[in-house]
């Protein structure tokens, strides 16, 4: 599988996003999940502390066992854990990558993010306590999470000369979910920052089980009411189906490839419960967009918009 820079370190175009580890499925679940990535040649594996109320780094940290080395691990921080395990102060920042690499069993993290902006503490002093531990080589990169471009050019701004510096950002991004178009990808591309879209498959509406017309699914993610199964949602599905159809693909095949055919994007992660969706999301990759397949899409993105 293709493989791209975070910085440092080389991740394969998809990774896995450990969301439902501890919340979904159990550890033998996620065992299963880790496997067939491994199996697939995924070597990257995107989670946080808040993931399962902990319990995604401790499965993933066991299901990996002795085969840490050969990947790639991304976690967060910030996020609400309980009311003292929470923000960026860099008490807290050190507390949490300590907690962290102990759920994870390991003595390095490869890719620290804040989860969150945290307005109430000033980037620096966040900056800094990541930079410590980089220092520490408790952490070999840093990025961020749901920043804006504004916050992105704080951030910047404030890294001390020969410091660490954020080198990706994680935001949703999918062909349903297209804001970052506005302002975040573009910077990324000037600066060099690796970007990692989430819910690439918009929680699941771009696998094609979510049909117009048609009943939804029983025990599936998205039910009745879901903020994604807009009429207009999904009468552009209907038309992205039609288009993959006509190449020969799924439409989750398109989902994680127009993603993957733009130079910015790292990593396409996306959630699994079964490792049968692992072999399907690694495959998805294998379809290499035209730029004339790109432009097409892209017309009919537009024409929807």
């Amino acid at each position: 599988m293709d493989k791209r820079r975070i910085g440092s370190l080389e991740v394969t175009i998809v990774g896995i996003g450990c969301n439902n580890f501890g919340r979904r499925i159990d550890a033998a679940a996620t065992a299963a999940v880790v496997n067939a990535a491994l199996d697939a040649g995924i070597n990257f594996f995107d989670t946080a502390d808040v993931y399962g109320g902990t319990k995604s780094e401790e499965y993933l940290g066991q299901a990996l066992g002795a085969r840490r080395h050969e990947v790639v691990i991304a976690t967060k921080f910030g996020s609400k854990v309980d009311e003292q395990r929470q923000g960026a102060e860099p008490p807290y920042v050190r507390q949490a990558a300590e907690d962290s690499l102990r759920r994870l069993g390991t003595d390095y993290l490869d890719l620290y993010q804040i989860h969150q902006p945290h307005p109430e503490t000033p980037i620096a002093d966040t900056l800094g306590a990541l930079d410590d531990l980089v220092k520490a080589g408790k952490v070999r990169e840093i990025g961020c999470s749901n920043f804006t471009l504004a916050q992105l050019r704080e951030a910047e701004a404030a890294v001390r000369p020969g410091a660490a510096r954020f080198v990706s950002v994680q935001n949703e991004y999918s062909l349903i979910h297209r804001e970052p178009e506005l302002e975040v990808l573009d910077e990324c591309a000037r600066k060099g920052i690796a970007y990692l879209p989430y819910f690439p498959l918009a929680s699941g509406l771009l696998t094609g089980k979510y049909r117009k017309g048609q009943p939804i699914p029983e025990g599936t993610r998205l039910q009745a009411g879901a903020r994604q199964l807009t009429e207009q949602n999904l009468e552009l599905v209907e038309s992205l189906i039609r288009f993959a159809e006509s190449r020969g693909h799924t439409l989750l095949e398109l989902a994680v490839s127009w993603l993957a055919s733009q130079p910015v994007i790292a990593s396409v992660i996306a959630g699994a419960t079964r490792p049968e969706q692992v072999k399907a999301n690694a495959a998805a990759a294998g379809w290499r967009l035209s730029e004339s397949d790109f432009a097409e899409v892209n017309s009919i993105l537009s024409a929807r918009a």
